[in-house]
């Protein structure tokens, strides 16, 4: 912004970057420049310069016009502008925020894509001030020399691409990935562990060292509301009493009755000392549970009614038989 103050820039088209003179003085000057960009040697093809001018001592109120090179910079185009004119601010006279005049360094950045020797256009500016009456200067030509890097061809042999460069991976980087793994591992664990405690708190049967006869009653117990006679509930009441059953048939006779059909525990059961009476009665208890739980039918009240108590008789009498085939032996 503060450039824009100071400078009122005006392009002109003309051709090879000259003017037509006015009515002010003609100056040379040589306080020409050409600086690389690239740190080395000699120019390259391809490298790139800033070829400009430096003024001293621009007032604010001084108007600068500049030379138009889009037509063109040489002729043949064997040296290109890369970038169009730049002024920077080199230093100023007065104060910081109203200088009385400044020092400018005005450039334009090129290249070059064929080799040789170049001697460069002249550069030149119009300082038109107030007062009236504007002066050209016009800036010492400078010779551009570019170089190519020069090639064996007696020696010189062409090479596959070479591939990527593979760096030995590094402990530190496979740290992440490990402790990744660890903490996958100990979270596996962790919730594990959780799992099997919560499945023990809802079950203590599952765990209980008491016998099997006070587990299975205890868990007949739950089913002795008649809440569980609704006929949307039948099927859930059927199923835990049978379930109770089977696991204490299995630990009472040592018959598979959790993996058996109604027939095949009673076809097992029919070798056991359980009560004729008591035998017929449960094998009916069975057969309802398998009609309400597989067919969709629904018991009556009085089977609803019956079943609990029958399935505790069953345990009861089974257990006060096991009790005394205990004592008999041991007397």
């Amino acid at each position: 912004m503060r450039m824009r103050k100071l400078l009122n820039i005006i392009a002109l088209t003309l051709l090879s970057g000259t003017f037509a003179l006015g009515q002010g003085k003609l100056v040379r000057s040589e306080d020409s420049f050409l600086e690389k960009l690239q740190e080395r040697d000699s120019v390259l093809i391809g490298d790139q310069l800033r070829y400009g001018f430096h003024l001293k001592g621009v007032t604010p109120e001084t108007g600068l016009m500049l030379p138009d090179f889009s037509k063109g910079f040489m002729r043949g185009d064997s040296v290109e502008i890369v970038k169009t004119w730049t002024i920077d601010t080199l230093g100023a006279a007065g104060s910081k925020k109203h200088p009385t005049s400044r020092d400018l360094d005005i450039s334009l950045v090129i290249t070059s894509f064929e080799e040789g020797k170049y001697l460069l256009p002249p550069l030149s500016v119009i300082k038109e001030t107030s007062a009236g009456n504007p002066d050209t200067i016009v800036f010492k030509p400078l010779e551009l020399e570019v170089f190519t890097i020069p090639v064996d061809t007696a020696t010189y042999q062409i090479h596959d691409i070479k591939g990527q460069i593979r760096y030995p991976v590094t402990f530190s980087e496979i740290l992440p990935y490990i402790l990744a793994v660890i903490g996958a591992v100990l979270l596996f664990f962790l919730v594990r562990a959780l799992v099997i405690a919560r499945r023990k708190k809802a079950s203590p049967e599952a765990v209980s060292n008491d016998p099997p006869y006070l587990i299975a009653l205890r868990k007949l117990e739950k089913y002795r509301s008649d809440k569980y006679w609704a006929k949307d509930k039948q099927k859930l009441f059927y199923s835990g009493i049978t379930d109770a059953l089977r696991e204490y048939i299995d630990s009472r006779y040592g018959i598979d009755a959790p993996e058996m059909t109604t027939a095949e525990i009673f076809d097992s059961l029919g070798h056991t000392d359980v009560p004729a009476d008591l035998f017929v009665d449960m094998r009916r208890l069975f057969e309802t549970a398998d009609m309400v739980k597989f067919a969709k039918a629904f018991a009556t009240d009085e089977e609803n009614a019956a079943a609990v108590p029958l399935a505790v008789r069953f345990v009861t009498s089974t257990y006060q038989v096991d009790n005394k085939d205990n004592e008999g032996g041991a007397e």
